[in-house]
């Protein structure tokens, strides 16, 4: 973990970064909406036991850890444009071998990122469960959802519980990491400082023994009443999300329209996960039996598939990198040549 010290017009910018590995090309991570770096940790694992890679999991604007100057800017093209300069920031004029991989609306960032050539060291770029057709359908219906999600969590367990329970993630043991990095302590939280009720007790007291003796019974009862305030304080610290989804709305149209023909039209190998082959649209359908790039569907997995599914959704990258020959495997990694990713010769270089 640390944070990447980006320098533009509008001064200094940090971003938060987990890295693992030290050989091999690098998966540079890029994370949906809401989420952050932290969704990719159980992935990240599965990964860099498969294959000869390194990681670099990056929380977005507005997302996670970083700090920007304009957080309330998710344009795409602002989006895009952060991650080429921390690449720049990270590895300067000679960056390593880099691939792309995105969910949702960071698999949007990586092909807008792909196709306005920032990061001049591409070798691959995946989308996961990300499709222009459908995306754009659920626009209609996001803010419906969005004010279906619980607006505060009791703690952070909560909300760990509520994100399995409702389908969100449904690997417990992602959801521990990636829950972390969605939610935080709500700001009006009860502040550490001594209650009023407690404070205003105290002046009574002091006033009470200028004028006469200590009352026992009564420092027992105000002791009993300050606990009592302290336990009501800690009970309202909850916790929220972190950024609200709901005010980006503006931005969702440039995120995923025009995003299918985008994705196509990116010279570098292409790979698509998907939960659910009925997620494809036209241009993507089309593309799909020209070959112009490869694809897997990992069924019995919601949107994030990468939580749901992490090993699965390793053994896909492992296996598409192995096959490019921009790695070699590790750990015993058996891939398969007859692997439904298809051929790599369907596929232009």
């Amino acid at each position: 973990m640390e944070d990447v010290v980006v320098e533009n017009e509008n001064g200094k910018e940090t971003f938060r970064i987990y890295k693992s590995g030290s050989e091999g090309p690098v998966l540079l991570l890029l994370h949906g909406g809401g989420h952050s770096a932290l969704s990719w940790a159980v992935f990240n694992s599965a990964i860099i036991n498969r294959i000869q890679c390194r990681t670099v999991a990056l929380d977005l604007r507005s997302h996670g850890e970083t700090k920007v100057r304009n957080p309330e800017d998710l344009s795409a093209e602002t989006m895009s444009k952060d991650v080429g300069n921390v690449v720049e920031a990270m590895y300067g004029d000679l960056p390593p071998p880099i691939m792309l991989i995105g969910h949702s609306m960071g698999g949007a960032i990586a092909v807008h990122t792909a196709a306005s050539n920032l990061v001049p060291s591409l070798l691959g770029l995946c989308m996961i469960d990300v499709v222009e057709g459908t995306a754009m359908d659920a626009l209609n219906s996001m803010q419906n959802f969005l004010r279906s999600r619980p607006k505060t969590f009791k703690s952070i367990e909560n909300a760990i519980e509520w994100s399995v329970k409702s389908g969100q993630i449904r690997n417990l043991e992602s959801a521990r990491v990636s829950m972390v990095g969605q939610v935080k302590q709500c700001e009006d939280a009860a502040s550490p400082e001594v209650p009023k009720a407690i404070v205003e007790g105290i002046i009574e007291e002091e006033e009470e023994e200028e004028e006469e003796e200590e009352d026992y019974e009564g420092r027992g009862s105000l002791n009993k009443r300050k606990k009592e305030d302290d336990t009501e304080t800690k009970k309202e610290h909850l916790y929220t999300w972190r950024i609200e989804l709901s005010k980006t709305e503006k931005y969702w149209d440039g995120w995923f329209r025009g995003l299918s023909n985008l994705f196509l039209s990116c010279s570098t190998p292409k790979l698509l996960l998907l939960a659910g082959v009925d997620r494809l649209d036209k241009d993507l359908t089309i593309g799909q039996m020209q070959g112009k790039f490869q694809m897997q569907v990992l069924p019995q997995c919601g949107h994030a598939v990468h939580e749901d599914a992490p090993d699965k959704v390793a053994e896909a990258v492992a296996t598409f990198l192995i096959r490019h020959r921009f790695t070699e495997p590790i750990g015993g990694f058996q891939w398969s040549q007859s692997s439904s990713l298809g051929s790599v010769a369907d596929e232009p270089r």
